[in-house]
């Protein structure tokens, strides 16, 4: 071997090593990795940093900002709540029904995003079925990777097992070209899983209990503020009409806040829904009253019949079966620390309404409520304030960091703040998004980014969520490991690699080759990312069809299954670490349910692959 082979070889190994040791981050040792290279002149600048402009790249990134949208406006919350209602109480059932739904999701959402958005839906499960999590949090990991093998977009393995195609001067895979062999895997995965697999898997965990965080309902009740909201109707003969919300100064005057301001030609009778977080604050400053108008109100009995006498309002009959609140406002109790610069100070002085935008409801002080006007209460370490208000200004609460600490956030808050509304619209550029994938009108690269793009513009999707919303470890490790593959190409290490291979499995017929290819990159994805397996190991496959003389469409395609066959450790894929501490797994858990899963899609892939895809 050369010099600049023993160099490439040993980067390589020591990449390897380090991906296994998992001492230092996989995207930082990529970057040692390729900085070695450069450094020692084996790849020219332009070779090394040609990885963060490959449209592979581009794409994952991308299709992270696609996958945010369908978090953010509750597409795939809502499809995470069908297994319950299909599979009522029986076990097996509503493990068959998540696995189904979380490879859908895959198909078109990154794994980690779609395990990300079930974890906390399938805990909940467990915990009303009583059973421990570890029963069904490792087959939502292997349904996510069996998942990602359904589509095109489904894993980066088979978005770079196609440019490899395209860089090599053939055809690319199209977008479903993958979903024959990855439905054979899903169900074959699914029916070892739900027999055998469910014998295997552990009950390490405890039963998850219910949710302990507090619904509004429930604060309300903790606070006893079930008589202080009311709801009075303006007349057209009230004087309030046409007058603006802060130049009525209700609150100084009467001690009374406006929760919410129900438009008559809109709202009524129908009251806005907690989802809606991204509705306009009705109850701004500038906001105007207007006849018909419904206005929910929060003060003692008598404050708010002071005001409904003097303003002419219609005061109306209690509803014991509606919201005590408007849907659109929500509950949070918040503690004063005790470098707090409101301590010492008035709410009123302190102008903490205009400040915050939400009203104090309560006030209590070790543990007792005040009495009397809140606005003239003077603040003092550890208070604990009840505040009531838009979701969004709620959430502002939780950047505070000086000024005041959210103790407990209801748990409705999350869902408040998602935008359902434009739920259609996310399912509709999805929908249009394959639908250009798969007809080939655009190049894939264009057709995944403007959907990234338009998901942004239409609100799916906020600006300051973009940056977030990408697994950044994910795209520079990809970026980064690229150009080893230019690497070994230049160096000769590729030839090397391939008239090894072909003199030991290739004389052994194209079968052999195949199984040998699954082997090393199941292997491989076992110990580093299954992304830089397909990285380095897609040529090797496309060096090995031309030096046997056989397509590399079935050999490619093998090595994408393979690469999402990572079931087998709990460092093998980022959903295996995911689930590892929820479902307080052992490495061995890993290994008794993975390795006889890889060993029925290694004959599954031998069955499916040259048949559909001949040699």
């Amino acid at each position: 071997m050369s010099g600049d082979q023993i160099l490439v070889f040993g980067v390589l190994g020591g990449a390897i090593a380090l991906f296994v040791i998992d001492r230092i981050r996989m995207d930082l040792v990529a970057l040692m990795a390729l900085l070695t290279l450069m450094v020692t002149g084996v790849l020219t600048v332009p070779e090394a940093l040609a990885g963060f402009s490959d449209p592979v790249v581009l794409m994952i990134a991308a299709l992270f900002v696609v996958g945010e949208g369908l978090f953010r406006t509750g597409v795939a919350s809502s499809i995470g709540q069908l297994p319950l209602r299909l599979g009522g109480d029986n076990p097996r059932v509503i493990l068959a029904v998540i696995m189904l739904l979380v490879a859908v999701l895959s198909a078109f959402m990154s794994s980690t995003g779609t395990v990300a958005v079930m974890l906390p839906v399938v805990v909940g499960i467990a915990a009303r079925l009583r059973i421990s999590p570890s029963k069904l949090l490792l087959p939502l990991s292997i349904a996510s990777l069996l998942g990602g093998m359904l589509t095109l977009i489904g894993t980066p393995p088979n978005l770079i097992v196609a440019n490899a195609l395209e860089a090599h001067g053939e055809t690319p895979f199209s977008f479903f070209a993958f979903t024959p062999f990855g439905l054979v895997m899903l169900v074959v995965g699914m029916i070892f899983m739900l027999t055998v697999g469910m014998r295997l898997l552990p009950s390490h965990a405890p039963v998850a209990p219910e949710d302990d965080a507090m619904s509004v309902r429930e604060i309300e009740d903790a606070w006893q503020l079930q008589d202080r909201v009311r709801r009075a109707r303006v007349p057209e003969t009230s004087d309030l009409v046409g007058r603006r919300l802060d130049h009525a100064d209700l609150r100084t005057r009467f001690d009374v806040s406006v929760l919410d301001i129900q438009r008559a030609e809109t709202d009524t009778p129908r009251r806005p829904t907690r989802s809606s977080g991204d509705r306009p604050d009705s109850t701004r400053p500038d906001s105007v009253f207007a006849s018909g108008d419904t206005l929910w109100l929060d003060g003692d009995d008598r404050a708010i019949e002071q005001l409904v006498d003097t303003h002419g309002l219609t005061l109306l009959e209690e509803d014991t079966e509606r919201d005590r609140l408007p849907r659109n406002v929500g509950l949070v109790e918040v503690i004063l620390p005790p470098r707090s610069n409101l301590l010492g100070r008035t709410l009123r002085s302190a102008r903490f309404r205009d400040r915050f935008r939400v009203n104090v409801a309560a006030v209590r002080r070790l543990g007792s409520p005040i009495e009397g006007p809140l606005p003239d209460v003077r603040l003092r370490f550890g208070d604990t304030l009840l505040v009531e208000g838009p979701w969004k200004a709620i959430e502002a609460l939780r950047e505070e960091r000086n000024d005041l600490v959210v103790a407990a956030a209801p748990r409705e808050l999350e869902q408040a703040l998602r935008p359902t509304a434009r739920a259609p619209l996310a399912i509709a550029l999805l929908c249009a998004m394959l639908v250009v994938l798969t007809a080939g009108w655009l190049p894939a690269v264009t057709t995944i980014l403007l959907a990234a793009l338009l998901m942004v513009l239409s609100g799916c999707v906020q600006v300051g969520q973009i940056y977030r919303s990408v697994n950044w470890i994910s795209i520079v490790l990809i970026a980064a490991i690229l150009p080893m593959a230019t690497a070994l190409d230049k160096s000769g290490g590729m030839a090397l690699i391939i008239d090894g291979f072909t003199d030991t499995i290739g004389t052994l017929g194209p079968l052999a080759v195949l199984i040998g290819l699954f082997l090393l990159t199941s292997i491989f994805s076992q110990v580093i990312s299954n992304t830089a397996t397909a990285v380095l190991v897609a040529p090797i496959a496309i060096g090995m069809a031309e030096s046997i003389g056989i397509s590399p469409y079935p050999l490619l395609m093998t090595v994408a299954i393979a690469a999402s066959t990572a079931f087998a450790t709990p460092i093998a894929s980022p959903v295996n670490t995911l689930v590892l501490g929820p479902g307080a797994y052992r490495f061995n858990d890993f290994l008794r349910i993975g390795l006889p899963l890889q060993g029925l899609l290694l004959i599954a892939t031998i069955l499916t692959v040259p048949l559909l895809l001949p040699f």
